[in-house]
């Protein structure tokens, strides 16, 4: 007798802050949910390391650039992956990807169960109208088919369960929310805002962070190691497998398979999705799962590659390829980066006690605020960056040994002032993924290759917040400044992937409605930044969470009060 197959109420595809999310919400309203994952656990003991010391690694933290560039010479690229965290990122060679020789994208990539929630900068930012309802600001392009009145809830959810530091600003353009106490300002960043504050109008504040000033919900407070992209033993900044996976699996109705790495939707004939097909990341044998709704959260690009790879009579092109918009309007933040230089008054020979894993931020202004106007490009960019003496890097860059190089390095810590911007890309239908037709990955599964660029209101706010870095760093008088770089930022590079499969009220113009629910397969849904219209200028993964609670909210009303 053949063994019969279960079927779940839903399959979520990806681990990290959009299926995190959605596993939580659906588990706790009833839902029986199976989550696949297309890489391994994470064992802290093993994985973790903020708090090893560069003499208990091999190269000493420097790498070993060899083995870098064998297997990981795209990931390397990130400021994040080093040989203390390079565990957390892709084998290049089993994961490969093709762009146009003239236009490269930097695509880093976490196949594990929590993501790329071990090593984000936990930077959680809301979006406001500005964002979500810009083209009725500038006439350029679409709005998002909700308002930030539909999601304020959501952020008000989120915000209060995984925690944000911040300060309450009361600005229109950058929304306030259910902060827990910010960090501290350094020496160095109050006297940066009250020069910025007087001479540009602008306001400094402490970054907002998923990193806990206070214990909350049984996790206590960071300890400002400031080694966040290691990997957190204390859970004091979100991640999936600390703070939303186990709510999910304390239901008992949540299970997790891990090393499933998903090819494509099972569709039935009525159009709808029966389940998925994956491979078993160390076989490589295929496996199907059986659901009733399938959610894909595996991340922007991953999730549109499944999409596209589910090819059938009845969806030729994939599933949500109808509108033709899926795979395009493909968008990634820009930076200027760094302006940099030494406040020379302010020097100590004692180093200040303010640790923290976070810096500043200054919101966007330009074009969000009558004031600061800028005709010459649409959109507008914010700034960011840290202030504090920076012993480590000026004890590198000195001779010497024992006791007479601590001697030499504590008579004098300098300190450091940096600060860059990032800008808003818009969205083009021209910038786009498609399947690569002769390239697979390990598994066998065909991968994306990439055509995107910045174009020309890229360039123009970028020449525009060149000049603005400059400006501030000549009114705060910093001794020995950093030429600031003329180049934009590679594509992809800050990791912000977004708008592949938009949302939107009119199936002939978008992939996703309002319920981030695809317009051709009712049963499936994207709940990662695939579903972004348009990505503002701020990080995206507060609203990539906030989303994916409002959606599993729909589909739990939706279908599990329903027979299937």
């Amino acid at each position: 007798m053949s063994q019969q197959v279960k079927i779940y109420d839903a399959i979520v595809v990806g681990s990290g802050a959009s299926g995190g999310w959605v596993a939580k919400v659906l588990c706790e309203k009833g839902a029986q949910v199976l989550m696949l994952e297309a890489g391994p656990p994470r064992i802290p003991t093993r994985d973790f390391t903020e708090h090893v010391w560069p003499y208990r690694v091999r190269f000493r933290g420097f790498g070993d650039t060899k083995t870098f560039l064998e297997k990981q010479p795209v990931q390397r690229l990130c400021d994040a992956c080093d040989e203390y965290s390079n565990q957390f990122f892709v084998d290049d060679t089993e994961n490969p990807y093709t762009s146009d020789p003239d236009k490269p994208f930097m695509w880093i990539r976490g196949r594990q169960v929590g993501g790329k929630t071990f090593c984000w900068g936990r930077v959680s930012y809301r979006y406001s109208d500005y964002e979500f309802q810009p083209a009725s600001r500038d006439g350029y392009g679409e709005n998002w088919p909700v308002t930030y009145r539909d999601i304020e809830p959501y952020y008000d959810m989120v915000e209060s369960y995984i925690g944000v530091s911040g300060s309450r600003e009361g600005l229109p353009q950058f929304p306030d929310g259910k902060f827990l106490p910010p960090m501290r300002l350094s020496c160095g960043e109050v006297y940066a805002r009250d020069i910025i504050g007087k001479q540009f109008g602008w306001r400094l504040m402490p970054d907002r962070s998923a990193n806990l000033t206070v214990p909350l919900n049984g996790r206590p407070a960071c300890h400002y190691c400031e080694q966040c992209q290691r990997g957190c033993f204390t859970a004091s900044y979100f991640n999936s497998p600390s703070v939303t996976l186990p709510d999910a699996a304390r239901t008992g109705r949540f299970t997790l398979v891990s090393d499933a790495v998903v090819s494509h939707l099972a569709m039935d004939d009525r159009g709808k999705a029966s389940g998925v097909v994956f491979l078993d990341r160390n076989t490589h044998a295929e496996r199907e799962a059986r659901g009733r709704v399938v959610v894909l959260a595996a991340s922007t690009l991953e999730s549109t590659r499944i999409l596209l790879n589910s090819r059938s009579r009845r969806f030729p092109d994939g599933v949500g390829a109808s509108s033709g918009t899926l795979g395009h309007y493909l968008m990634d933040h820009f930076t200027v980066e760094s302006a940099s230089g030494v406040i020379p008054s302010l020097r100590s020979s004692r180093r200040e006690p303010v640790g923290r894993p976070m810096g500043f931020m200054i919101p966007k202004y330009v074009n969000a605020d009558a004031r600061f106007s800028d005709k010459r490009f649409l959109r507008g960019y914010y700034l960011a960056g840290d202030g504090r003496q920076d012993l480590y890097a000026y004890a590198y860059g000195m001779r010497g040994f024992g006791r007479e190089l601590r001697r030499k390095i504590r008579e004098e810590i300098p300190y450091m002032f940096t600060i860059y911007a990032q800008g808003e890309p818009l969205p083009r239908y021209d910038n786009y993924v498609a399947l690569d037709p002769r390239v697979k990955d390990a598994w066998g599964v065909p991968t994306l290759r990439f055509r995107a660029s910045y174009g020309e209101n890229e360039l123009v706010m970028a020449k525009a917040m060149g000049d603005k870095l400059g400006e501030i760093v000549d009114s705060l008088k910093l001794e020995n400044p950093a030429p600031i770089p003329q180049r934009l930022s590679i594509f992809g590079k800050n990791i912000h992937e977004a708008g592949t499969a938009r949302m939107g009220d009119d199936p002939k113009k978008s992939v996703v409605n309002r319920f981030n629910q695809v317009h051709d397969a009712p049963n499936v849904f994207v709940t990662d930044a695939a579903c972004f219209v348009t990505q503002g200028c701020y990080e995206p993964t507060l609203t990539i969470m906030a989303l994916s609670a409002r959606a599993a909210d729909y589909i739990a009303s939706e279908y599990l009060r329903k027979p299937a």
